[in-house]
């Protein structure tokens, strides 16, 4: 019998992640901890991963990301959960070396052989990432939750942070947007049948793009796209780097051009509703556009999404050459432009 890991969980992928704005509440805190030099990226910012100075003029990256299932297929859903935590050392500029695995299993409900499945999707994803998956933690949970916690390595000259942004760079995005409406029209029953692998493919890919704009110096900041969608980390970015970005829809790539379609038949997942009022009023949206749509697309929640890239118009060349060189021709235009930051709570311009 065939298992359908979705009907397990109430949330899924990186849809299951707590809104932006309930985040800060719970992290607001009064509590001050002790000033630590080597600290270089921590809670101080809104970053992928923390990097502490190896004082060898490297930096130490470690993150933790997981999730409940986004596929039914369990060995899938351990290559994308890997691929989606492997990301965050990518999107600092970094290699990872090493991962171990945290799995919430309820024992009762689900076979170990269906859990041995995740484990050996997540050996089969470090294995293409070329690090070991070394070990891990288990527990016996109501919901089937699985992921990774990464350590990587960067050159501290080549860390990248998502707040070191620039005024006159310009964005780009390595993957294309949609994986959420896709995973929602599935479950719903709606999704064709030359869509059916379309998202899990995507989420299995590695973001190894990452560690190669480590190196060039006109790549002033990066991030990944995940559960905040492509405006929440973009409006991260600009918070954090104090710049304003126009972000044109129609250069925005999609994973399907049927996109829309789905979007009228109501295949929007929770996630985007959390995230649209957590973060929508920082965003405006062009009169000629159908804001709805736009919205839908923008705010979509991505597991294991693409890296949002900010680069200098000087290297513009040099890294529209490489994204071509690995494979990733497609996505080797700018999706949108960083200027000074302006007044007032908008800083994000859709176009």
């Amino acid at each position: 019998m065939s298992i359908k890991l979705t009907q397990y969980s109430h949330g899924a992928g990186c849809g299951c992640k707590i809104a932006p704005n309930v985040l800060e509440e719970i992290l607001s805190s009064s509590f001050t901890a002790p000033d630590n030099k080597r600290l270089i990226v921590g809670n101080h910012s809104k970053d992928d991963a923390a990097a502490y100075d190896l004082g060898n003029g490297q930096a130490l990256i470690s993150t933790t990301d997981f999730f409940m299932p986004i596929v039914d297929d369990p060995y899938n859903f351990g290559r994308i959960a890997s691929a989606n935590a492997i990301s965050d050392v990518y999107a600092m500029g970094g290699t990872p070396v090493l991962a171990i695995a945290i799995l919430g299993w309820p024992i009762n409900t689900l076979s170990t052989d269906v859990a041995r499945r995740v484990i050996e999707g997540a050996r089969s994803l470090c294995l293409e990432a070329g690090i070991p998956l070394a070990g891990g933690h288990s527990i016996d949970a109501p919901e089937p939750i699985f992921g990774l916690a990464v350590s990587g390595l960067a050159d501290l000259k080549h860390l990248k942070q998502n707040n070191t942004a620039r005024a006159g760079n310009l964005l780009y995005l390595t993957k294309p947007i949609g994986v959420g409406i896709l995973t929602t029209a599935e479950k719903k029953g709606l999704l064709r049948e030359n869509h059916l692998e379309l998202a899990a493919n995507q989420m299995m890919q590695l973001n190894t793009i990452g560690e190669v704009m480590g190196k060039v110096q006109g790549v002033t900041a990066m991030t990944d796209v995940t559960g905040f969608g492509l405006l929440g980390h973009l409006s991260e970015v600009c918070d954090g780097s104090k710049v304003h970005a126009k972000l044109y829809l129609d250069r925005v790539p999609l994973i399907s051009e049927d996109l829309i379609d789905y979007i009228a038949a109501k295949s929007v997942p929770g996630g985007t509703g959390r995230n649209l009022t957590a973060y929508g009023h920082k965003v405006s949206f062009g009169e000629a556009l159908d804001k709805e749509v736009a919205k839908a697309i923008l705010a979509d929640p991505q597991t294991s999404g693409g890296l949002l890239i900010c680069v200098d118009e000087e290297a513009r060349d040099e890294v529209e050459a490489l994204l071509c060189q690995h494979g990733l021709a497609k996505f080797a235009k700018p999706i949108g432009e960083l200027s000074a930051a302006k007044e007032g709570d908008v800083v994000i311009e859709v176009c």
